[in-house]
């Protein structure tokens, strides 16, 4: 009890607010993008939909510093994107905790897409038959129909994608740094301490990280299983 109260003394609480703000962050981004991206999929067919949605699946597959590198080529003020956003915005991907967000998002963002793209298959479309037998316009058969309808499955995702973005270290490793304060991450402070020998610390860390875990998915099955009971189960 003594050895926890030390660490509490002597912690440095910044991991948990930059791990938690990039994830509501990165989950934010993904939220939008994802429900596009799952539309359009669910739009085109054939070989253009499975081209489409193995690139969008493909950070799902990839190991994170994969991921990082090709961040990491593209967002460099080295090369011509970085160099473009730094000179023309004075925007700086690269050691900062707008590279923190966006590897969050290229690599919580499958999640995010799979989801919705799998609640969307499982909308019966004479719903959106009858609505458009009614007038509607397929913006507000979107958002009046389809959405509320998958509306378990999306939620579903975004938790996930939180949850995802919450615990990124691979590429944002590679493409944020490690920088006290600005981009450590719970992650990356637990590689740290453990680096350094201090398995305390890095056992509160995890502590934190198992119990965050927990909820969320608690959470998820939750919003998940109220839908469920208003349907006889196998």
């Amino acid at each position: 009890m003594e050895a926890l109260k030390q660490i509490l003394e002597n912690l440095d609480w910044s991991p948990l607010w930059i791990s938690l703000k990039t994830g509501i962050a990165a989950t934010f981004f993904s939220f939008f993008l994802g429900i596009f991206a799952a539309a359009k999929a669910m739009k085109d067919g054939g070989k253009t939909r499975a081209v489409l949605d193995g690139i969008l699946t493909l950070p799902m597959v990839l190991p994170p510093t994969a991921a990082g590198f090709f961040l990491l080529l593209t967002f460099s003020t080295r090369r011509p994107v970085g160099a473009f956003l730094y000179d023309s915005f004075h925007i700086k991907i690269i050691q900062s905790w707008a590279g923190c967000v966006l590897a969050a998002v290229v690599i919580a963002f499958p999640l995010m897409y799979r989801n919705a793209r799998g609640a969307f298959e499982q909308i019966d479309s004479n719903l959106i038959y009858a609505a458009r037998t009614l007038g509607m316009s397929e913006t507000k058969i979107f958002w009046k129909v389809v959405l509320p309808t998958a509306g378990p499955g999306v939620a579903a995702g975004t938790v996930l994608t939180f949850a995802r973005a919450l615990g990124e270290y691979g590429a944002t490793s590679m493409l944020a740094g490690n920088i006290p304060g600005k981009t450590g991450t719970i992650s990356q402070k637990i590689a740290m301490v453990i680096q350094d020998g201090d398995y305390a610390t890095a056992g509160f860390w995890v502590a934190i990280v198992l119990v965050a875990a927990f909820g969320i998915l608690l959470v998820m099955n939750l919003v998940t299983g109220s839908k469920g009971k208003r349907r006889k189960h196998w």
